[in-house]
């Protein structure tokens, strides 16, 4: 899309007339109009102002990139282990707020103690039983249940049922 067309939908998603935004950056309606319509290029500095009047710095203007929103089972990531295996839902989700994961323990094992740390975190029980260590007290948590806490104390999880467990598990900050 060309630069043009972009500042006209931009103006035009937030109800400015030309006149507006030409008022907005000390300039012409006439020049916001061959602009839009590109019949002239703007210099940095005059794009760079009508970009901040529209509310967008000159990266995101320029980034192409549409954010992904859909995520399919070929743009997983797993990591299996002895006793677990994790299942990154989100790829790349360390430049999230929140990393969700798929996690399996297998029956008797347990994660590693975690140090408290800044966060929180929630898990939803999809198969089997576990036992939720934090701090120095221990909670059942069965298929169909959640858990949620701050991660301000140690704590881990121990499959404490007679079959493997599978949990969605979500971390804020990311830190699996």
């Amino acid at each position: 899309m060309s630069i043009g067309r972009k500042i006209k939908e931009l103006r035009t998603k937030l109800s400015l007339t030309q006149n507006e935004l030409a008022d907005r950056c000390d300039l012409t309606k006439g020049y916001i109009s061959q602009i839009e319509n590109d019949l002239t290029s703007p210099s940095i500095n005059t794009l760079t102002d009508i970009l901040t009047a529209l509310g967008v710095n000159l990266k995101d203007f320029f980034n192409d990139d549409e954010e992904q929103i859909i995520y399919k089972k070929d743009d997983y990531f797993k990591k299996v282990r002895e006793t677990e295996s994790i299942t990154w839902l989100v790829p790349n989700s360390q430049k999230n707020e929140m990393e969700p994961v798929l996690f399996t323990l297998e029956v008797g094992a347990s994660t590693d103690i975690d140090m408290p740390h800044e966060g929180q975190e929630f898990g939803y029980v999809l198969k089997g039983k576990i036992t939720v260590v934090y701090g120095n007290k221990q909670y059942i948590c069965k298929e169909g249940e959640t858990f949620y806490f701050t991660t301000d104390k140690n704590h881990y999880l121990i499959n404490s049922g007679s079959k493997q467990a599978v949990i969605i598990w979500v971390t804020s900050p990311p830190n699996f």
